[in-house]
């Protein structure tokens, strides 16, 4: 009869340690969403751009070539920008909701209930991305034409999820400027950049208006993570 091996709990201290102090994990989280975005901005305008990604003249019939010669360099991105930058998010979203609470209980929460939203949608944008891609892979020597519509079918479902528009990110990042300005956690400086980002998301909902919305909306969030990430790690300690 075997016998069951207890595990030592000595062996998770480490573990308990990094939890009790949420504000740094938040910040070390919130870099490492500004460098998702900037591996993401990176590879789209100097691989993808050329190909009309981006834009609303996309050749899908070139995307899908490519990303049949390139499986895993793009299976990689889309984990990279999606899978890993909306598990991060999550993990910063947890942060600053409980960074803000003491001080706005209510915008704390409905941050927290939208932070956690753009992380499902994000997360899932990229299974969307992944699986799309490999079904329009599969087809695509023996009819490229049908590829290329797979293709084009799954990226406009991936779109809509994490990317077409901004409104879920954009309601986060302004419940927690809305709170930041109330001196609640987070400078004035920091969360008027918030408010201008949350506006862009917003507004990346109205089709006239959305690619700029969205260029500014994206770029002003590589600054405000970077920002709020050494914020956070240059606060005080503060338990889970």
């Amino acid at each position: 009869m075997k016998t069951c091996r207890v595990i030592d709990p000595k062996k998770f201290l480490w573990l308990e340690s990094m939890m009790q102090n949420l504000t740094k994990i938040g910040g070390l989280a919130a870099i490492g969403c500004g460098l998702t975005y900037v591996i993401g901005f990176v590879f789209l305008v100097t691989v993808l751009a050329p190909l009309g990604a981006g834009s609303d003249a996309k050749d899908y019939g070139a995307m899908i070539a490519f990303a049949a010669e390139n499986h895993a360099v793009m299976a990689i991105w889309n984990m990279t920008i999606y899978v890993v930058n909306g598990v991060l998010l999550a993990v910063l979203a947890v942060a600053l909701w409980s960074r803000l609470k003491p001080e706005t209980p209510g915008l704390a929460q409905v941050s927290l209930v939208f932070g956690g939203l753009w992380a499902t949608l994000v997360i899932a944008a990229g299974m969307v991305a992944n699986v799309g891609l490999k079904e329009a892979i599969s087809v695509f020597d023996a009819d490229p034409a049908r590829a290329a519509e797979l293709f084009q079918i799954f990226s406009t479902v991936e779109n809509g999820l994490g990317g077409g528009n901004e409104i879920a990110g954009g309601v986060w990042i302004l419940m927690l400027s809305i709170a930041g300005l109330m001196r609640a956690g987070l400078s004035k400086p920091l969360s008027g950049l918030g408010c201008v980002i949350g506006a862009c998301g917003l507004v990346s909902a109205i089709p006239a208006l959305s690619e700029i919305a969205g260029a500014v909306f994206g770029l002003g969030f590589i600054v405000w993570f970077f920002w709020v990430g050494i914020a956070l790690l240059r606060s005080g300690p503060e338990a889970a």
